[in-house]
């Protein structure tokens, strides 16, 4: 699968914009605030009907525009495919394939997997467990349509049990039997999200190894570590064992929207002992683990968005990364990058065909 064409109109500082990509390297160079990576998070865009930066879709429309339009002409198992995301200020988004439009969203989730290695992934360590859980699951979601839907299940009726603990509190009243209903429901799709989860990590856990070795050279000892309630009792205990606290904190204390990751190196949190060279090889091999995991579970090769992935990095470590995906496992590559000869050099080490757009020559 790769990514033919690219056209923008008003999306972020881009008024208009088309680019034809060469098949295997595309590279992104300019200064700061060019708009570098936005062009890949509009390819995002069409993989997710989403910003990765940005969650507030209409923050996303040129300042002083009404409407942003991302168009993509993709070649996928030799069949032609055009992805179209816009959206008009006071109106719902539109995301249509080959011009039909998705009535769900979710319903295109993994139809162009995509993995992005950007500097805003630090979040992954500095920010709560919500950061983590949403890591996991958009990895098991880009291959698993059964367990997108469970999460979506799930997070819909933890919502409406929260609703309903603080319409207790707010009436001063309890109605066990109603709150019962909910809890079933949660323990039927929470079960099923734990499951999967852990036997993800079973199977993710070594690939990462993996990948962190070759970029670290095995200087370090890396581990992810599943922490989750649901270790040690069920959701039903957990559910009648936090009742009484869940009806004075007026939400759902307890379940599989508390699971965490934690990130250990040496042993130890890689937030607290790890210096930022370290953190960035994490992250990169996390997320080169999830490109090969994806892979192996779609039998798709994703596209791969690395922005601005040369910072902070030793000139060994940028040299076992390139060596990494300078090879045929890896197919169409989107690069950002601030030094445009730093960029040539690393392109032309690769051996294989690119192409560099320079986004402060005016186009």
């Amino acid at each position: 699968m790769y990514l033919e064409k690219l056209s923008l109109v008003n999306f972020k500082n881009i008024s208009s914009q088309s680019f034809d990509f060469q098949e295997k390297i595309n590279c992104f160079v300019g200064a700061n605030g060019v708009g570098k990576t936005n062009v890949l998070d509009a390819i995002y865009y069409l993989s997710f009907a989403k910003s990765y930066f940005n969650p507030i879709a209409s923050q996303n429309i040129k300042h002083g525009e009404a409407f942003f339009m991302i168009e993509g002409s993709y070649l996928r198992n030799e069949r032609a495919e055009k992805i179209l995301c816009s959206l008009k200020k006071g109106q719902k988004k539109v995301l249509k394939r080959n011009g039909a439009a998705y009535e769900k969203f979710s319903e295109h989730i993994g139809q162009l997997p995509l993995v992005i290695i950007s500097p805003a992934d630090r979040n992954l360590i500095v920010e709560g467990s919500d950061t983590r859980r949403k890591f996991i699951d958009g990895v098991i979601s880009q291959q698993d349509k059964a367990y997108l839907q469970d999460l979506i299940a799930y997070n819909k009726l933890i919502s409406q049990r929260n609703a309903l603990l603080k319409y207790f509190a707010l009436n001063r009243v309890f109605d066990p039997v109603n709150l019962k209903v909910y809890d079933d429901q949660l323990c039927v799709f929470g079960q099923r999200i734990y499951t999967k989860r852990a036997a993800f990590l079973t199977k993710f856990t070594p690939i990462f190894n993996e990948k962190h070795a070759i970029i670290s050279g095995g200087k370090e000892t890396v581990n992810l570590v599943y922490k989750s309630q649901l270790h040690a009792q069920s959701l039903e205990t957990l559910f009648e064992e936090n009742n009484a606290r869940d009806r004075l904190l007026q939400y759902t204390s307890a379940g599989v929207h508390k699971d965490d990751l934690s990130f250990e190196i040496d042993g130890y949190p890689i937030k607290k002992f790890g210096s930022q060279g370290q953190q960035k090889s994490y992250l990169i091999a996390l997320k080169l683990a999830q490109f090969e995991f994806i892979k192996q579970q779609s039998k798709v090769i994703p596209l791969l968005l690395l922005d601005d992935i040369f910072d902070k990095l030793d000139a060994h470590r940028v040299t076992q990364i390139i060596d990494l995906v300078n090879n045929n496992a890896f197919g169409q590559i989107f690069i950002t990058d601030t030094h445009a000869s730093r960029t040539e050099e690393v392109l032309q080490s690769t051996h294989k065909e690119y192409q560099i757009f320079n986004l402060d020559t005016p186009s």
